[in-house]
């Protein structure tokens, strides 16, 4: 099981979704991917880009102007 960071910061709609998925097809089932975007309709369009490939957010969390999520890839 691996680890990795997506900084997405700065980057508006549809912009985090569309890294995020990039970065998510090159995991492995159980590894982790840490995303951090200061966009707040991130909020709303990760959890949605889960539903469609089937993976998890572990945690959401919200800080200072960002949002963090902790996704695993199933």
């Amino acid at each position: 099981m691996s680890s990795r960071v997506l900084d997405l910061s700065g980057l508006k709609c549809p912009m985090p979704v569309l890294r995020t998925r990039k970065a998510l097809k090159s995991l492995q089932p159980g590894d982790r991917l840490e995303v951090i975007c200061t966009d707040p309709l991130a909020a709303i369009d990760l959890p949605h880009l889960m539903l469609e490939t089937g993976d998890r957010i572990e945690v959401l969390n919200r800080a200072a102007g960002s949002i963090h999520f902790l996704i695993e890839k199933r």
